[in-house]
């Protein structure tokens, strides 16, 4: 027989064989797993208002699949403070409750990894989110931290006239977005030979600790003409104590994200400008993606939201 005609009878054969009785007939929709029911846990950095947008996102997740027919419990398991040894607990502890799926905000990455990959071979599926982990583990979320760092320290140097001393309040020292907000801020603001850094300080994400180290920053360097926050906190922090001061439009603050209080101070010209990130998003795609990997669909390795620059101009009045 010609190779022809041996692919003519296999065609005919397949053909033959669908037609009467689909025996080898084949259809993608069978891969798909039907799910009712789904309970996935978000474990965060710390309790901070910035993850209420993530958990807004998450509930819009929720209401949609509902309306499918797929009922998803959130839960948030959030560490009161940022402590490496209290987030790994919480995320060994969920491990061992075996939900659908489980999201993780990482705070030291080089603890972190291993517990997420002792999930992943417990048969649990996971994303990372907010602040990147690793390659090894899905993420939805922005990783442009060191470029945010970048573009605020470009900003701040055109709005103090590219001189004066300013100072750095850096988050929490193992969590690596932070990291990396103050490692591009630091390399950008080097470019300018007559900004001085004067003081660096961790304030573990903590609003009242920001406040606290800005009011000795202010004391301790009276002529202070900027400040940099890697977090969603010490923007606002440093802006309270910079009006308690009496100093409100005399030290330019910059920092990350758009909480309420925030866009107020922007408002107000207390806070120069922020880079923001879409948390909603953030918070909507990792349930839409841990359901559906357990739907067998596929999902994407890394979902990046991105960030932007708010201003005055941005926002309005």
């Amino acid at each position: 027989m010609t190779r022809l005609g041996l692919c003519c009878s296999v065609a005919a054969f397949a053909a033959s064989s669908v037609l009467a009785g689909g025996a080898f007939a084949f259809d993608q929709g069978d891969l798909i797993k039907p799910v009712d029911k789904q309970t996935i846990v978000f474990i965060p950095k710390v309790i901070h208002p910035w993850y209420e947008v993530v958990a807004a996102g998450a509930d819009a997740a929720v209401a949609e699949l509902k309306t499918q027919g797929i009922d998803v419990e959130v839960i948030w398991d959030s560490p009161p403070q940022a402590d490496v040894a209290d987030h790994n607990r919480r995320i060994e502890t969920n491990i061992g409750r075996h939900p659908d799926g489980l999201a993780v905000s990482c705070l030291d990455a080089s603890t972190n990894n291993q517990l997420l990959g002792e999930a992943v071979t417990a048969g649990i599926n996971v994303i990372t989110f907010d602040t990147f982990c690793s390659d090894d583990f899905n993420f939805v979320g922005h990783k442009g931290d060191a470029q945010d760092g970048a573009d605020l320290a470009d900003f701040l140097a055109e709005k103090i006239g590219e001189s004066g001393k300013v100072g750095i309040l850096s988050g929490s020292l193992t969590a690596a977005n932070h990291v990396a907000r103050v490692a591009g801020f630091k390399e950008a603001i080097a470019k300018y030979p007559d900004i001085e850094i004067v003081f660096e300080q961790p304030d573990d994400d903590s609003l009242e600790k920001a406040v606290s180290l800005t009011e000795n920053a202010l004391q301790a360097n009276p002529d202070l003409k900027g400040i940099f926050g890697s977090n969603a906190s010490n923007p606002i922090g440093a802006a309270r104590a910079v009006v308690n001061a009496g100093k409100a439009g005399e030290v330019v603050i910059v920092g990350m994200d758009d909480l309420p209080e925030t866009l107020q101070f922007i408002r107000d010209d207390v806070i120069a400008g922020v880079k923001a990130q879409r948390q909603w998003e953030i918070g909507y795609w990792v349930v839409k993606y841990l359901v559906a990997a357990n739907q067998n669909h596929t999902t994407p390795h890394s979902h990046a939201t991105g960030s932007t620059i708010l201003t005055k101009d941005l926002i309005g009045n």
